[in-house]
């Protein structure tokens, strides 16, 4: 399966598909900034090409990938969630970054939820972890939220990083993990309650 064969996902407000050229800018600006910082950033110019041509011919080497996050309505690129598997990693990663811009709108939520359902259906994996810096607070947040647990007993990369390990798809087919995610991507796309003003608390 190479790149050009990369499928398309849509959720409600989302549409997943190959990284372009055209989603170079916003990738390189991420990348050059400090939300990098926890996945090896700040990156120079050259590092951050050189990292981008790698989530493309990810698709080529391993038939899976990074897809580009866009927004249905728009068409704007919002960040990047897939697959991910380079030399030396102990196990498949389900791994995501959202723009600096674009955050705290589920969208990371969303994606990663469509790209985790599509592995586990599609790309016949049956487990799954994230490698998340310690410091990274945002991030492990995200992935308690998507069912995930901390897995001590885990080899991580470089010894630095926490392994996340994901629910396995048996468990994601419905019950709690499962109604709790989707709940809170419905409200982020439709939200019951819209406050005015500044909150009291």
């Amino acid at each position: 399966m190479g790149h050009r064969d990369i499928p398309t996902l849509d959720t409600k407000r989302l549409i997943l598909r190959a990284p372009a050229s055209e989603d170079y800018p916003d990738f390189k600006a991420t990348f050059a900034s400090y939300r990098s910082r926890f996945m090896g950033g700040p990156l120079n110019a050259y590092e951050t090409w050189m990292l981008y041509a790698a989530e493309i011919g990810h698709w080529e080497i391993r038939g899976y990938g990074m897809w580009m996050i866009h927004d249905r309505a728009t068409d704007e690129t919002l960040g990047m969630a897939g697959g991910w598997f380079p030399a030396k990693w102990p196990e498949r990663e389900i791994a995501w970054i959202i723009w600096p811009d674009k955050a705290g709108h589920g969208y990371a939520l969303e994606a990663v939820h469509k790209v985790r359902g599509f592995l586990y259906a599609q790309g016949g994996w049956d487990s799954a972890v994230s490698y998340i810096d310690p410091k990274n607070l945002d991030s492990i947040r995200l992935a308690e939220r998507l069912g995930c647990v901390k897995d001590p007993d885990a080899p991580t990369i470089d010894g630095s990083d926490a392994v996340y390990r994901h629910p396995s798809p048996d468990r994601l087919t419905s019950g709690q993990i499962l109604d709790g995610i989707e709940l809170e991507i419905a409200h982020y796309a439709d939200p019951l309650f819209k406050p005015k003003g500044w909150a009291l608390d």
